[in-house]
């Protein structure tokens, strides 16, 4: 599934024909095999079925869950479809919207909203006190800005004390910590994602920081075992939850990798450095938007880079579709 166009489907339901993508052309050499794991040592991976696999280098990426209908909660995409549908229905006919978290999936749900249902009320809740306070001022303020003017009640320094449900949309009420009650037909808790740490915490020897994530030494190992690596939503190495640290960390494991199979010690090769400030795309629909290129940029850069197709043909072609 491609994360980036989950929100979008939720009013266009059509584009999940396009978001669903099999991994059966994803590789040309190797192969894929569907099956959870169960352990990991190292020179093997068991799966729960009994299956083992061997290996010389292992690398962990079991990513993150989040809220429905965002991800899919369990392996089934026919759940995932029926998660997705049964919340645009439900968002069809709803008038009004509190969105929980002014992250950037928070964020970019309320401007897909705005931009593809305009009649309807829209409320978006961030416990800071602007949004994306870890990047400069201007790209919250540009984004608030632009919210504000589609018709979106940007409401920022409170938080939301009695979520009804935090992994799945909800009719009913928000209390805000000043008080205040929100009525409204849709809430959409959108708090972030929880890394899934539950394998690699069967590794010896594995620190878990106050984040859930894995914490690793400087080549993204966690553990005792020298030849076990991990990336993406569970590796604690300074890079957010986010599409745009796999975009760092998979070339530096590539680089990596081949280094240490041509008979190099991992120890010799370069650490991974994480991004001091990672870029991010935050469109508000396929017209507007704001990003962070190492820049604050606006609606032209966002709506070329991601706003108007959301990745889709990228990922498509690199799952050979």
């Amino acid at each position: 599934m491609q994360p980036p166009a989950a929100i979008r489907a939720l009013l266009e339901p059509d584009l999940l024909d396009q978001i669903i993508l099999p991994y059966d052309r994803l590789l040309k050499n190797g192969r894929v095999i569907r099956g959870r794991a169960a352990t990991v040592t190292q020179s093997e991976v068991t799966l729960e079925n009994g299956s083992a696999y061997p290996a010389d280098y292992i690398v962990l990426a079991t990513g993150s869950s989040y809220a429905a209908p965002f991800k899919p909660a369990r392996d089934s995409m026919d759940d995932f479809r029926k998660a997705s549908a049964d919340v645009s229905a439900r968002l069809a006919s709803a008038k009004s919207i509190v969105i929980v978290g002014a992250g950037p999936v928070g964020t970019e749900l309320a401007g897909e909203i705005a931009a593809a249902q305009p009649s309807k009320d829209i409320t978006l809740v961030s416990s800071d006190n602007s949004l994306f306070p870890t990047y400069p001022v201007k790209l919250g303020a540009e984004l608030k800005r632009k919210l504000e003017r589609a018709g979106v009640n940007v409401v920022v320094g409170q938080r939301a004390e009695n979520l009804q449900h935090a992994d799945k949309p909800y009719a009913g009420s928000v209390k805000l910590s000043d008080g205040r009650v929100i009525e409204a037909d849709l809430v959409f808790p959108v708090i972030g994602s929880k890394p899934n740490t539950a394998l690699a915490q069967t590794l010896p020897a594995v620190t878990v920081a106050p984040s859930g994530r894995i914490k690793t030494d400087s080549w993204l190992r966690p553990s005792e075992y020298p030849n076990v690596f991990i990336a993406g939503d569970i590796a604690d190495v300074g890079d957010s939850m986010t599409i745009v640290a796999i975009s760092r960390q998979n070339p530096w494991l590539i680089k990596t990798l081949k280094q240490v199979l041509s008979g190099q010690p991992v120890e010799k090769q370069k650490p991974y450095a994480p991004w001091k400030m990672a870029p991010i795309l935050v469109p508000l629909g396929p017209k507007i938007g704001n990003s962070w290129l190492f820049a604050t940029v606006g609606d032209w850069v966002t709506r070329k880079m991601k706003g108007k197709e959301l990745f889709i043909q990228k990922y498509r072609k690199a799952f050979g579709r």
